[in-house]
């Protein structure tokens, strides 16, 4: 075709009516902003320039996610089986046309705040997100994970406009939080003085057999071809059933979407007309615009290399001073997921079944579900999103663990058949990073095991039926799919110490002593491997060659490696001891103290532990920190606080080196730093920090990642701090971290390592048990709380492997008020142990117990050992007799 003038400048009715509504004569002033009713205080709240980067995951665990930008788009589409940073399905959005009320025609706004500039392009602003028709001026966007909430201003508009957000999110309840839905509530408020009728259309592109990864501007992909677009009414729900016919089941392109809603009065278009040039939008925008209704013809499956479009619309009434809700249920169906990481030929491309495709045959059976069931998982879902951001908990903490809580729903974590539980470390931008179950980077996370129990055990298991070697040594990644032995790598020295803990860990948090007893044999031999590579000579202390999680090795005896095998020693000699093994925990326990006293003579330089660099391997010439501070050097040690394994140190040298820690890796600002490694944070931003050199002695080419500065690590460190009392230096660097991630300079609920969505991030659950002092062991049914923040008053969630709830207490001079409210599973307990300053205390309680004083803390003792369901609540007042 010849370029013109005239090509160059064709426009449409869709970009004429890009202009301001016409207002509703007369209307009611716009409502000032609120906090949103029923919402906790603490929740994020962003607007203007701080929508730039928001993108809040929507999804199920293991399912996919597709992203609410925080003007109120969706983006991200990562429902595929894989990354998708940027990635969008053309012409898919909601509009919401409103007719009567005094208007004098009617007036369509896209359910989004305009975009933020710039607005360039090779052929100007990009239109396959259908930015060329009108949208709000302003959106305010607040997010309390797994809910986000969009409030829509316009000066003048007929109708007060916001939108309620979610996936199901319950602790514990893993299929009802593995659900692969997002559910819409649009709420719609009459200004206007006159009745309006209101229409909601939801569109949508089919990308049913869409690969994940190829970038679409429009409906022709070679993925595509027969998608079919049908309306589906059932006598509670209707809407869109999007498939292929192309592929068959066991295709890795195979599955289907769904949108659905519960409105009565609904019409759809299956398919938008075809046509040259922009026909399609252009008569879509002209029938909506015209008539508000659509005419519900039949589609036939699209054309090889194409796909359709579809729009639900749901209409509603509205009188004046009315509110109506609308519901959409967005759903997918994928089951197959392409081993694409595998680079093995006869692995390579092969189809891997995942756990939400073996329980649905296609999208609109839990899409339906989750609209059926709304009531009960929005109610669950709200009280674990109340327990946690209506605590006493400081903001950024509730933000750090909340926020970080969505690494669970994206593309980082898969779970396959069975439950079979596959974890990248996090995404590239469209593919997971570095496959899979790293043991050395899932040591920092925590929220899985606290939220998700059955899924973390999955990952045990996998960890020591499968990937533990005959010689004892552990493959540090998982191959997929599954083979005896794992990979054929070095063994990680802390990645493999760091699981005998976790074992510990799921056990103390489950009580299952079956499971127990199954790991132990292999968790033993992974335990006295280290006697035969790392610490030869029966000393207590690692030497040689240790893999780690910079990706290098360290030579000779450090405190990042040394600690991790002390915890690993005192998790052992317990289970061993629980399971009658007296002569190998006497063993483990009189090596972890030979290995505490000569790891602190050692490395202890007066303020920090250094590594003793054994330089006679050649690769010990580069890439180790020597004098260094390493922000990671008592990394085994915040684990045992975790786990409440006690003191592996000397507890005066622990706090000294915390302290340096803060004091010499600790920035406020970056702008006079030189930094050569990637940038995590930078010019007038604080962070923490990897290593330092404040007594001199850097090598020239430093131990790597040194100089960057990790969230993961940031929340480990900080939680270590809070755990040692040092709360103002914790909270110092939390903020630091939240203030990075602010929807200007990064997305809040995307924390990037080596990758987005990075795992390591999940340590931030620690900051919650560090600050409320929780620990629970299922086997001794004892439960623990020391909350460490200043305050008379104390709030939080908890949750153990087998319960969930809120523990709340009051303090007063000789006097303490305590109430534990379970609100899931089933809490045993024998023993609470709460922290109480007075003398002599005397037990006031919903049930029969004694107490009795041991240092600064009330044992209460319940005469007959309690189970506490859902609903259940025991409250005790602690008071001096």
């Amino acid at each position: 075709m010849r370029l013109t003038r005239r090509n160059l400048l064709v426009t449409t009715a869709a970009t004429a009516a890009a202009q301001e509504a016409p207002q509703a004569t007369p209307s009611k002033p716009a409502a000032k902003p609120a906090t949103q009713p029923g919402w906790p205080g603490s929740c994020r709240t962003f607007r203007g320039e701080a929508l730039r980067e928001i993108a809040f995951p929507l999804g199920g665990i293991g399912t996919g996610t597709v992203s609410l930008g925080g003007r109120g788009e969706l983006r991200d589409w990562e429902i595929f089986n894989r990354p998708n940073k940027g990635g969008v399905l053309p012409l898919t959005f909601t509009a919401l046309r409103l007719a009567g009320g005094g208007l004098a025609k009617p007036v369509i706004r896209v359910l989004e705040r305009r975009p933020h500039p710039p607005f360039t392009g090779q052929s100007g602003v990009p239109r396959e997100t259908a930015l060329g028709l009108p949208r709000f001026r302003e959106a305010v966007f607040t997010g309390a994970y797994p809910f986000a909430h969009i409030r829509f201003q316009q000066p003048g508009f007929p109708v007060d406009v916001a939108l309620e957000t979610f996936n199901p999110m319950v602790p514990l309840e893993t299929d009802d939080s593995g659900l692969p839905v997002a559910l819409f509530t649009y709420s719609l408020t009459s200004r206007a003085t006159a009745p309006l009728e209101a229409a909601l259309a939801f569109s949508i592109m089919n990308a049913a057999g869409y690969d994940g990864t190829t970038r679409l501007r429009t409906r022709r992909a070679a993925c595509f071809g027969q998608n079919l677009n049908e309306l589906r009414i059932d006598k509670d729900v209707r809407g869109l059933f999007l498939s292929t016919q192309k592929y068959a089941r066991d295709s890795v392109r195979y599955g289907s979407m769904a949108v659905l809603t519960t409105a009565e009065d609904v019409t759809a278009r299956l398919e938008w007309e075809h046509g040259a040039w922009w026909d399609e939008f252009q008569k879509w925008w002209d029938e909506f615009a015209d008539r508000g209704r659509f005419s519900g013809a039949p589609s036939k499956p699209s054309e090889e290399g194409a796909t359709e479009y579809a729009t639900l619309a749901a209409h509603v009434p509205l009188k004046p001073g009315e509110t109506k809700n609308i519901l959409f249920v967005l759903a997918w169906h994928f089951p197959s997921t392409e081993n694409y990481w595998n680079r093995e030929k006869e692995h390579f491309g092969k189809p891997l079944r995942n756990w939400y495709g073996s329980r649905f045959s296609s999208a609109w059976e839990p899409a339906a579900y989750a609209a059926r069931n709304l009531s009960r998982l929005r109610r669950r879902s709200e009280r674990y999103r109340d327990l946690l951001h209506g605590s006493t908990l400081p903001p950024p903490v509730i933000d750090a663990v909340s926020s970080q809580a969505s690494i669970l729903r994206t593309n980082t974590l898969m779970v396959m058949e069975n439950k079979l539980t596959l974890a990248f470390e996090g995404c590239n931008d469209n593919a997971g990073c570095c496959p899979m179950n790293c043991t050395h980077v899932y040591n920092y996370e925590q929220t899985l095991a606290h939220l998700y129990p059955d899924l973390e055990r999955s990952m045990r298991e996998t960890d020591f039926l499968v990937n533990l070697r005959d010689d004892g040594s552990m493959s540090f990644r998982t191959p997929v799919p599954l083979r005896q032995g794992g990979n054929r790598n070095l063994p990680a020295a802390d990645g493999q110490m760091g699981c005998v803990m976790k074992v510990y860990r799921e056990w103390r948090l489950s009580g299952d002593d079956a499971w127990l007893r199954k790991l132990w044999p292999q968790v033993k031999r992974a335990l006295e491997y280290a006697f035969l590579q790392w610490d030869a000579d029966r000393d207590g202390v690692m030497e040689g060659e240790q893999h780690n999680t910079y990706d290098i090795e360290f030579y000779g005896p450090n405190s990042m490696m040394g600690t991790m095998y002390l915890g690993a020693l005192a998790a052992g000699a317990r289970m061993a001891r629980y399971l009658g093994e007296t002569a190998a925990a006497a063993a483990y326990e009189k090596l972890l103290r030979q290995g505490s006293a000569s790891l602190d003579q050692t490395l202890w330089n007066g303020e920090y532990y250094v590594q003793k660099t054994d330089l006679k391997p050649p690769k010990a010439a580069k890439y180790q920190y020597g004098p260094g501070c390493l922000s990671d050097q008592l990394l085994g040690q915040w684990f045992a606080e975790v786990v409440d394994l006690g003191k592996l140190l000397p507890h005066e040298h622990i706090r000294a080196t915390l302290q340096s820690i803060m004091r010499y890796n600790f920035r406020t600002s970056f702008e006079d730093f030189p930094n050569t490694q990637r940038l995590y944070a930078m010019n007038d931003e604080a962070g923490l920090l990897l290593c330092s050199w404040p007594k001199g002695g850097r090598p020239a080419l430093p131990m790597v990642y040194s100089d960057e500065v990790w969230t993961g690590i940031e929340y480990q460190v900080a939680a270590h701090l809070i755990y040692e009392g040092m709360v103002k230096d914790g909270l110092a660097i939390v903020k630091a971290v939240r203030d990075r991630y602010d929807g200007v300079r990064r997305n809040p609920w995307n924390e990037i390592e080596c990758g987005h969505h990075y795992a390591r991030a999940m340590s931030s659950w620690s900051l919650l048990t560090a600050l409320s002092g929780f620990a629970y062991s299922a086997p001794e049914r004892s439960l623990r709380f020391r909350p460490r923040q200043p305050g008379d008053q104390f709030r939080c969630l908890f949750s153990t492997g087998t319960s969930w709830g809120g523990y709340s207490q009051i303090r007063a001079v000789g006097k303490l008020e305590a109430r534990i409210a379970v609100e899931g599973g089933a809490l045993d307990l024998a023993l609470l142990r709460l922290q109480y300053t007075g003398a002599r205390p005397r037990l006031s309680a919903s049930f029969k117990g004694v107490v009795k004083l041991e240092g600064d803390e009330a044992l209460v003792r319940p005469l007959t050992p309690l189970r506490l369901k859902p609903g259940d609540t025991v409250r005790l007042t602690l008071s001096e007799a």
